[in-house]
């Protein structure tokens, strides 16, 4: 479905939109109620939609815009222009899909201010270079991560990696690998054919691989060094 009126355009190329899956629109929408009750002037509907899909709203702009500040003035932006549009949301696609679309106009909106200050903010969003990464670590990892550090620490360390990706491709990892949609809903809130996303995230799960690697066997080598003090 197109953006609600009023939206930022979206600068990705025509080739890269993503038509409506017929399955996506047969698929019952688990928001419908709380839509409807909010396009009905229900703001309880509509905040129990917020406090739903908040936290992968920011997540979204997290990812394409890289800094805390912005995403969340983007996930308030994105809040008040959905429910500002809500009455012209007809269930074409699911609300989620619709929301994190608005989401990544505001996210991309975001990125255009930034031109001033550097040309190659959209630049890095839409360049066509997606077969030039090769991945120069291809050694598998020594021990299982787990063994090495506990959950948290992990999640620490693979999120920090995932920001310093190059936008196009951490959003594509947050989407899919952090926030668990799938492949479908990830390329329908992006704008992008499914097989562009699996490009993008091919990408940015080797470019990820490649960053952690030193991490693990860092870990591994100094546990051996401690044996042999």
């Amino acid at each position: 479905m197109e953006p609600p009126k009023g939206s930022p355009p979206v600068d990705s190329p025509a080739s890269n939109t993503a038509p409506v899956p017929m399955e996506a629109v047969l698929r019952s929408d688990p928001d419908t109620p709380d839509v409807k009750r909010a396009q009905a002037g229900d703001l309880a509907a509509f905040e129990a939609l917020v406090k739903r899909h908040g936290r992968r709203v920011y997540r979204m702009l997290l990812g394409i815009a890289g800094n805390e500040a912005d995403a969340e003035d983007g996930m308030q932006n994105a809040f008040v222009k959905a429910w500002q549009h809500l009455g012209e949301f007809h269930g074409d696609s699911k609300f989620s899909s619709w929301l994190m679309r608005i989401a990544m106009n505001e996210g991309l909106e975001i990125l255009r201010r930034r031109r001033s200050k550097s040309r190659k903010a959209l630049v890095e969003w839409d360049a066509e270079d997606e077969e030039r990464f090769r991945p120069r670590s291809v050694r598998p990892w020594e021990e299982d991560p787990e063994s090495q550090y506990s959950r948290a620490e992990m999640r620490e360390i693979v999120e920090k990696e995932i920001m310093k990706l190059p936008a196009k491709y951490r959003v594509a990892v947050m989407l899919r690998d952090l926030e668990g949609l799938d492949t479908q809903e990830a390329a329908a809130a992006l704008g992008l054919n499914v097989a562009t996303l699996k490009t993008r995230l091919l990408r940015g799960r080797l470019m990820l691989r490649e960053a952690l690697a030193p991490y693990f066997r860092l870990k591994v080598r100094r546990v051996g060094e401690a044996g042999h003090a």
